[in-house]
């Protein structure tokens, strides 16, 4: 293999290595291979390219276009042109899957389903890096500023990671980036000929330049002290980085507010910042409500319905919203025949809570409240606009308290088409199981209601079913086949599955989350906290409309329809005897929540899923903190500083060498004050000058020459004009004469001669050579040399002054046993 293609290939791996800390983020894993695959690919057409060979910018151009081509036959293969290439459809598909997966990226907290937009974005973003990598890394030669987008893709995910990268993740980054760096340095000693390695003592063949330490390790570790220097940086960097939280991109964290500290609501969809809210150990007062309502059982506070089931999970669908009317419209498919009461219900939220839905009882007719927001019909949802959010409110809501019978629901007619089919879809990738499992509890119930109880009973009573939040949450297709397997989750597992059990049975069915009623306090109001939060099934029904249902066990409140109508002992919704309905609740504190404390660690209180949230608002009274924003920005700064180290480098050894002279001398070697009586440090520092802006264009330094055929060395590869050629001889003569005259005559002017050779160079200089000029100047190995010479001195000076210590210890030792004799 030659040099170049294990090069190329260590590149790979190295992209590859830092990618394997985006693998805790999501789930599955799957994506990796997907992206190792055409990783591998865009890394094959790289190497053909360079055989060709094509010029650089032409390789990177091929190497892109492939990507594309790739990345079209993989995610948007039905809308592009003969499957491959991408014309106006795949380009406004691939918008699409973007957006998706940014929505996506800060709907869900970690591990995140792998949505089409967030496979997109990671198969993607880790092919980009890759392209970079290997453009640094093999095209240009130059492995070690690729380590910074290598530190970009670390970094994104110790930032996103909660708690930060782990220590694994760390190491196998660091070893890919390494790996790079030693094969760059034995491709670079190839180059001089044949590579002899480190000869021990008494080894046949030895000879000059094979002793350890000798010319031959020298790229070795200078591979292994850039390593260090930009590792340090990469272990720095996601140190700095503030937590982002449970969302990939939502906020998180606890702090001082009404209520006393812990909880989280970060998340738009419960699906997966759930388990960690249940797991806290103190609980807040969302928010404080009074009512008109002498039964508060069924006052469930609703926020938001999840309609769109995927197979990975469920999620409210992108509606239009509309100004909030004086009075919201009728429920859906309520029917005048069904028993109803008109309550008026006060609420008042939190100063912390803050997220763009508003919790309001199910279904609002009139709704007084101040503030942006808008109505969504189909949910029948407020959501905040510009910014508005829960934050510190008070509103009034009127609501109906549905009360439909058992034979009410039994004898429901068939739902409208088109509301049948978009709310009885499920995906092809649902699990057989799910299907099978459904028809097997359901057997023998005559209607869609019967099949409902059925289904509700198996869950909450009859299943074998324990609540446990422990339970990893899950989000791919087979999470609901593993939990009707394992029979063990929190509210999210069991809402979900009913309703997906639901759709396959041909019942209408979706996701709400909000709020259970509360506890009721001695003052007369209802506090609701986080324990309070909630998922629960919606079922339609033709006549009723939405129907709540509670299949969690222990959580919540079973419905009155829910139970067998005692009037009635024909009910054709149930053959098996339920269990009677709870009393209602005491006045004063419940001693009891509607989520059992005996589930949760000692002292949590908490319940069920943690609820939507708004992007960028923290759950505390005094926002994000400045020590969080100030580190961020540091790291920001820092992150765009680092690829202007040399070109900063540079110009400030530039000015330093061409410094006007001080009183006294013709000349300032980069002191900016001492005196230089016979310009000999100016003269040295111009020359020097000079050599490094002509390396800076391509043309190496050779020690060999002396300064007269350095300069018409210059002046020939540089191609330069009369004048700056004139300017170059007067600096190369001045150094003869220094190095050479017996009394040196002093000279002035050689900063404008090195600045003429510099404009020189410019002008004859192409574009790309001049950019490489300027923002990565060859002459910045200096920098390295010199930080390599300082860090040896200081290794050698660490080894020598070892055995002087121990010999002054002996030696002190020696005179106190003479002085003891």
């Amino acid at each position: 293999m030659s040099g170049r293609a294990r090069l190329a290939l260590c590149a790979a791996v190295a992209t590859l290595c830092a990618a394997c800390a985006l693998l805790p983020l999501v789930d599955p894993i799957s994506w990796i291979f997907q992206a190792a695959i055409l990783l591998a690919i865009m890394t094959g057409v790289g190497a053909l390219a360079r055989r060709a060979p094509l010029a650089g910018p032409l390789t990177i151009a091929a190497q892109l276009l492939v990507l594309v081509l790739l990345l079209t036959v993989l995610f948007v293969p039905t809308d592009a042109v003969l499957g491959v290439l991408p014309g106006p459809d795949a380009v406004t598909e691939f918008g699409r899957l973007l957006r998706s997966g940014v929505q996506d990226v800060g709907r869900y907290a970690i591990p995140a389903p792998v949505t089409p937009g967030i496979r997109l974005l990671l198969v993607a973003g880790v092919l980009l890096i890759g392209l970079v990598v290997d453009a640094l890394a093999v095209t240009y030669r130059s492995a070690a500023p690729a380590g910074l987008p290598l530190l970009a893709l670390y970094s994104v995910a110790a930032g996103l990671a909660q708690g930060g990268a782990g220590w694994l993740w760390f190491l196998i980054a660091a070893a890919g980036y390494l790996l790079l760096l030693l094969a760059e340095g034995r491709d670079r000693l190839s180059q001089w000929g044949r590579v002899f390695g480190a000869a021990g003592p008494g080894r046949p063949g030895d000879g000059p330049g094979s002793a350890t330490g000798g010319p031959a390790t020298a790229p070795v570790r200078t591979g292994r002290r850039i390593g260090a220097l930009v590792l340090g940086i990469a272990l720095v960097v996601p140190a700095a980085l503030p937590s982002l939280g449970d969302g990939l991109l939502g906020p998180t964290g606890s702090g001082p507010g009404r209520g006393g500290g812990g909880g989280t609501i970060s998340a738009v969809n419960p699906l997966v910042s759930l388990q960690d809210s249940l797991n806290q150990p103190e609980d807040r007062e969302v928010l404080n409500y009074r009512t008109t309502a002498a039964d508060t059982r069924d006052l469930y506070l609703r926020i938001v319905a999840l309609d769109q089931f995927d197979g990975t999970t469920w999620k409210p669908s992108e509606r239009t919203v509309t100004d909030v009317p004086e009075r919201l419209p009728e429920p859906p498919g309520l029917s005048s025949a069904v028993g109803r009461e008109r309550i008026n219900t006060s609420i008042s939220t939190a100063g912390w809570y803050a997220q763009n839905w508003l919790p309001l009882p199910y279904p609002a007719s009139r709704v007084d409240i101040s503030g942006r927001w808008r109505f969504e019909p189909k949910g029948r949802t407020l959501v905040g606009d510009r910014g508005q959010n829960t934050r510190d409110l008070q509103y009034q809501v009127e609501s109906l308290q549905v009360r439909p019978t058992s034979q009410q629901l039994a004898a429901a007619p068939a739902p409208p088409g088109d509301l049948l089919r978009e709310y009885t879809k499920v995906p092809a990738a649902l699990p057989p199981v799910v299907r099978s499992t459904a028809r097997r509890v359901t057997r023998g119930a005559p209607t869609a209601y019967a099949k409902a109880v059925k289904l509700q009973d198996w869950f909450a009573l009859d299943g074998g079913f324990t609540y446990n939040t422990e339970v990893r949450a899950g989000s791919g297709a087979e999470a609901i086949a593993r939990f009707l397997r394992q029979k063990e989750g929190f509210c999210v597992h069991f809402s979900f599955s009913m309703a997906a059990m639901a759709r396959t049975l041909g019942i209408p069915a979706r996701v709400a989350v909000g709020f259970t009623p509360g506890t009721k306090q001695p003052d007369g109001t209802t506090s609701v906290s986080l324990k309070d939060a909630h998922a629960w099934p919606e079922l339609y029904f033709q006549g009723i409309g939405w129907t709540r249902f509670e299949p969690t066990p222990s959580r919540g409140s079973i419905p009155d329809y829910a139970y067998p109508d005692t009037s009635d002992t024909t009910e054709p919704g149930r053959q098996d005897p339920a269990p009677a309905r709870p009393a209602p609740p005491t006045e004063g504190p419940s001693a009891t929540p509607s989520c059992d404390p005996g589930e949760h660690p000692a002292g949590s209180g908490t319940a069920c899923p943690t609820l939507p949230a708004q992007s960028g608002v923290r759950p505390s009274d005094d926002g994000p903190s400045p020590w969080a924003v100030a580190a961020l920005g540091l790291v920001g700064l820092l992150v765009l500083l680092l690829p202007l180290v040399p070109l900063l480098w540079r110009l400030r050894l530039r000015s330093r060498r061409l410094a006007p002279a001080a009183p006294g001398g013709s000349g300032t070697p980069g002191a900016g004050g001492t005196t230089d009586p016979g310009g000999v440090a100016a003269a040295l520092a111009a020359w020097q000058e000079l050599l490094d802006t002509a390396w800076d264009f391509g043309i190496v330094p050779d020690e060999s020459l002396t300064p007269r055929r350095a300069a018409a060395r210059i002046i020939r590869v540089g191609e330069l004009p009369p004048e700056p050629a004139d300017a170059a001889r007067r600096v190369a003569e001045a150094v003869e004469q220094i190095l050479y005259a017996p009394h040196p005559r002093p000279v002035t002017g050689l900063g404008g001669d090195v600045q003429q050779v510099l404009a020189g160079l410019r002008a004859g200089a192409p574009r790309g050579l001049r950019l490489r000029a300027l923002f990565a100047p060859r002459s910045a190995a200096r920098l390295h040399r010199a930080t390599a010479a300082r860090w040896a001195s200081l290794r050698l000076r660490c080894r020598t002054s070892r055995p002087v210590t121990a010999i002054r210890r002996a030696t002190a030792t020696l005179r106190r046993g003479r002085q003891r004799a």
